[in-house]
């Protein structure tokens, strides 16, 4: 069975689209990235860290101070136990860079995590005790 282009089709045997499939295939973010030739845009990363886990923190956003790029950004965290961070997002993950909001020790030299939860689980009690908290709300248990 072979099929006709739209432009080959009779009014009557054709439908029309409101887009074509091409334009189905990728998402906003995919469209942000070949914008940028593929490169993903650390600042925006960021704030979607932020936004992933502000809930399980004291204080947390992306520096105003520091100079963020393309290809690196700071944000600054209050654990629940008061403990302040800098962190530094770049495409081998996040690390600790500072013990102070915008504050960047170069001899630091802290480890990379892959995840923001990797990075809180390691700095933070508090965090662990509200991931627990919002698993249990999520799930209930039942009897």
């Amino acid at each position: 069975m072979s099929r006709k282009c739209t432009a080959e089709l009779s009014p009557e045997e054709g439908m029309e689209v409101d887009c074509q499939p091409e334009e189905l295939s990728k998402s906003p973010y995919e469209d942000r990235c070949a914008d940028l030739g593929g490169v993903k845009d650390m600042r925006l990363e960021a704030e979607a860290v932020v936004n992933d886990v502000l809930f399980a923190v004291t204080d947390m956003h992306v520096s105003q101070t520091l100079t963020n790029a393309l290809d690196m950004a700071y944000i600054n965290v209050e654990t629940r136990e008061g403990n302040r961070y800098c962190l530094e997002l770049t495409e081998a993950g996040l690390r600790v860079v500072g013990y102070a909001f915008d504050q960047v020790d170069e001899g630091l030299g802290s480890q990379y995590h892959e995840t923001v939860y990797s990075l809180l689980d390691s700095l933070s009690p508090g965090y662990v005790d509200s991931q627990l908290k919002a698993s249990v709300v999520s799930f209930p248990i039942r009897q």
